[in-house]
């Protein structure tokens, strides 16, 4: 049986991730909190910032940017802006 969440991002039930994704404190938010389809959400937001600002993920002020962003699109409802991204209208 699938575990499930219920997912601040949704604002639903939702399955859960299969297991902690992300170190810490944080990380255990996240698996309490987040569903998989929110995560698969954030990871595209996640592979455009990264590219759209050249991060470099051995850089700890990058990282700490990365997870400022993670934050506020996952808890916040925030959208990470990203230059040149058009997002889909709502009736797409």
């Amino acid at each position: 049986m699938a575990r499930t969440v219920n997912c601040v991002y949704l604002k639903k039930e939702a399955d859960g991730l299969d297991f902690q994704l992300y170190p810490g404190e944080l990380g255990k938010r996240i698996f309490d909190n987040i569903s998989k389809e929110a995560w698969g959400l954030w990871q595209k937001k996640q592979t455009m910032l990264i590219n759209e600002k050249k991060l470099n993920m051995m850089n700890v002020d990058d990282r700490k940017l990365l997870e400022e962003q993670m934050v506020a699109f996952l808890f916040e409802g925030q959208e990470v802006q990203i230059e040149g991204y058009v997002p889909p209208a709502e009736d797409e």
